[in-house]
C-alpha cells in the first residue's frame, strides 16, 4: 500500500513539473493508475452470516406453510355456517398443528425463533401476537407474549425487507421464492 501511495505521489509530482503553466479558465487534469483495493474478510462477519443462512434455511419452510395454513383456515372458516362450528373446526386444526410439529418447533433456538416471527410476519401480512389474538382471544396471545419475552422474542416484531435485506437476500438466493 505505501508503494501505490509513493507511486501517486512520485506521478502527481513529475506531472506537475512537465505540466505548462495553466491559464485563468481551464483546470489542470491528471490520469491516475487504476487501483482496486480488495477488502479484508472479517471471519467473524462470516460465521455470523453463515449462521443466520442455515436459520433462515430452517424456518423459513415452516412460515411458508403457515402462511399456507392460515389462508386455508380462513376460507374454511367462511364456509362454516355458524360460531359453535368455527370453534370446533379452529379447535381441531389446532390439535393437528401440534401433533405435527410440536417436536420441530420445541428444538429451535432462540434467533430461529426471532426469525420465524418476522418470516410469519413476511408471510401472512399479520404479525404473530395478532394472530394469536384473533384465533385465540386476548388472554392467551399476552401469556404468550410473556413466555416469549422470556427469551427475548417479542411476538409484535414485523419484517421490513430494508431493515430485514439479509434474509430478504437469502430467501430470494436459496430459490425459495
Amino acid at each position: 500500500m505505501k508503494r501505490a501511495f509513493y507511486f501517486l505521489f512520485l506521478l502527481v509530482l513529475v506531472n506537475k513539473s512537465n505540466a505548462q503553466q495553466p491559464t485563468q479558465d481551464s483546470i489542470r487534469t491528471y490520469d491516475l493508475p487504476v487501483f482496486i483495493v480488495q477488502a479484508k474478510k472479517d471471519p467473524e462477519y462470516e460465521k455470523r452470516y453463515q449462521k443466520l443462512v442455515r436459520d433462515v434455511k430452517k424456518v423459513y419452510p415452516y412460515a411458508k406453510l403457515a402462511g399456507f395454513r392460515l389462508q386455508l383456515v380462513e376460507q374454511n372458516l367462511q364456509l362454516l355456517p355458524s360460531e359453535k362450528a368455527r370453534k370446533e373446526y379452529l379447535k381441531k386444526t389446532e390439535q393437528g398443528v401440534k401433533e405435527q410439529f410440536y417436536k420441530d418447533l420445541v428444538n429451535l433456538t432462540v434467533s430461529q425463533g426471532k426469525i420465524l416471527v418476522k418470516l410469519i410476519h413476511r408471510e401472512t401480512g399479520k404479525d404473530t401476537y395478532s394472530l394469536i389474538k384473533e384465533y385465540r382471544g386476548n388472554v392467551t396471545a399476552w401469556l404468550w407474549q410473556g413466555l416469549a419475552k422470556v427469551y427475548t422474542v417479542n411476538l409484535k416484531n414485523e419484517y421490513d425487507p430494508v431493515e430485514d435485506w439479509q434474509i430478504e437476500q437469502i430467501i430470494k438466493s436459496m430459490g425459495f421464492e
